[in-house]
């Protein structure tokens, strides 16, 4: 019953993205909920789950009475906005399998070939391994060492893509 509860929201969410036509849609975990007769963390749960940067996708939350969500959609047209949400998205600390994931996603989108999104990969996984085999870094650090190597080769390929067009 909870899976299709939460596809249910999913859905939802993302018809608001065609109605609205925007990058990012704004809503009340309240309000949702009521709309599904769900409790509010099932709202959390659908955006932790299905609309995580890996996915696609930002959330802003305010809580509080006048609180809301608003969740941006990556856009993938603008070359300077793709390197401001691409550090963003990464951020200081990212898992080579939240950057797997992400990649993923990029390459959905049109951001990425599978090749440019193979070869990064194995960049990232081989990066940590050395980090933390050879230089006996603790995971935290490999992490770091994982995100600031994502960030460099996502905006060489902007760059590169940039420059081609």
């Amino acid at each position: 019953m909870q899976q299709n509860l939460s596809e249910d929201i999913e859905q939802y969410i993302l018809k608001l993205f065609e109605d609205e036509s925007e990058e990012f849609v704004s809503l009340r975990r309240k309000e949702v909920a009521e709309i599904f007769n769900c409790v509010p963390s099932q709202i959390n749960y659908v955006l932790r789950s299905r609309f995580s940067p890996e996915r696609g996708y930002l959330i802003e939350s305010r809580r509080g009475e006048f609180g809301y969500i608003k969740i941006l959609r990556i856009n993938t047209s603008d070359p300077k906005e793709k390197i401001k949400q691409v550090k963003k998205i990464v951020g200081k600390e990212i898992t080579v399998r939240s950057a797997c994931r992400l990649l993923s996603t990029l390459q959905e989108r049109g951001f990425l070939n599978l090749r440019e999104r193979l070869l990064i990969e194995v960049a990232l996984a081989q990066a940590a391994q050395t980090a933390s085999q050879e230089f006996y870094l603790n995971q935290e650090r490999v992490n770091k060492i994982t995100a600031d190597t994502l960030k460099r080769l996502l905006i060489t390929i902007i760059d590169l893509n940039t420059n081609m067009e």
